[in-house]
């Protein structure tokens, strides 16, 4: 049964069983079952964008516009229900196709417009906070307090249970099965990946590209206004700079998970445990003392170190074991 689950993710889940035994050792309370399951509500949001913007990745895309999107969901649920008066549950689904529309913004641009994603999605990074930004403004409510008095079923969003089991892990298995079933289980993931290897040997095939393209960052849009509403309900308040900080933790996630930069290959799988293992590392961090402002150099070490594993070419390997392993000459080794 071991032997068929790929070798990157199972050492990935050797890294997770070994942090939780490293922060236990350091720290025994890390080990209780309930810390660790709530824990997840730090970093549900990184890990249910990082889901889809896997499949972006795959497509040999990228999406950097996650986290203002996130801002921007948070400021449009505070508006719509606590300035206009509008149902919460209206503004939260409102909010969330928000989220998909600037998605489909992106999508429309790299797919059809043949423009490079990283443009399109930095310059959406940039254009999505700045509405959020000028959003708050006309309300009238101060930016940095944000938009607050969300009501207690609002707030249970993430505070809430189902038979003990936080909402934030609840969230976390839901939005894991929907990538999942989308990316492994379909047709329509076959054709992500195909599109990742090849775009043009795809499109001959009779493979819509463009549109496969498009709805990745669709999916990925509407991911990013989840979790902005979810970090809405479990801070209590609505701001434009939730999700600043998302924009590396989301790509290490991603390439940890075994994700390749160039496209053609990764999974949810990967994507999920290296959401665990960083989410982990951050709150193991924590209760042994280390300072939060080394925390974001440990997430950058590990977006680093992985990047190197995964994208070091076949070329260099070969040559690396030439080197290392013995040569075979005329009379005998060397």
């Amino acid at each position: 049964m071991l032997s068929k689950i790929p070798k990157w993710n199972m050492a990935l889940l050797i890294i997770l069983l070994s942090e939780i035994l490293i922060f236990g050792l350091i720290n025994p309370r890390f080990w209780n079952i309930s810390i660790l399951l709530n824990s997840f509500n730090d970093f549900i949001g990184i890990a249910i964008i990082g889901f889809f913007v896997t499949l972006v990745m795959i497509t040999g895309g990228i999406d950097i516009s996650g986290g203002s999107i996130i801002g921007l969901t948070s400021v449009v649920v505070g508006i719509l229900s606590q300035v206009v008066g509008l149902n919460i549950w209206v503004a939260l689904v409102l909010a969330i196709l928000a989220g998909g529309l600037c998605g489909l913004l992106n999508g429309v641009l790299i797919a059809y417009g043949r423009v490079q994603a990283m443009v399109i999605t930095l310059g959406g990074m940039l254009l999505y906070s700045g509405i959020a930004i000028v959003l708050v403004g006309l309300s009238g409510v101060s930016a940095y307090e944000g938009i607050s008095g969300f009501s207690q079923g609002f707030s249970n969003i993430a505070y809430g249970t189902v038979f003990g089991i936080p909402n934030s892990v609840v969230l976390f298995v839901v939005m894991f099965v929907i990538a999942y079933i989308l990316l492994h289980r379909t047709k329509y993931g076959r054709y992500i990946f195909l599109t990742g290897i090849n775009q043009n040997a795809a499109e001959y095939s009779g493979i819509n590209t463009k549109k496969v393209i498009a709805s990745t960052y669709v999916l990925s849009g509407i991911s990013a206004g989840v979790a902005g509403v979810m970090l809405t309900s479990y801070l209590g308040s609505a701001r434009a700079d939730f999700g600043g900080e998302y924009l590396m933790p989301i790509l290490t996630v991603v390439v940890l998970g075994g994700t390749l930069i160039t496209g053609g290959k990764g999974g949810v799988v990967g994507t999920a445990l290296a959401s665990i293992i960083v989410g982990f590392m951050q709150i193991g961090l924590q209760m042994g003392g280390v300072s939060t402002q080394y925390i974001g150099l440990a997430t950058g070490s590990l977006l680093i170190i992985s990047v190197a594993i995964l994208g070091i070419s076949p070329e260099f390997k070969n040559n690396v074991r030439k080197l290392v392993s013995p040569k075979k000459i005329s009379g005998g080794k060397v």
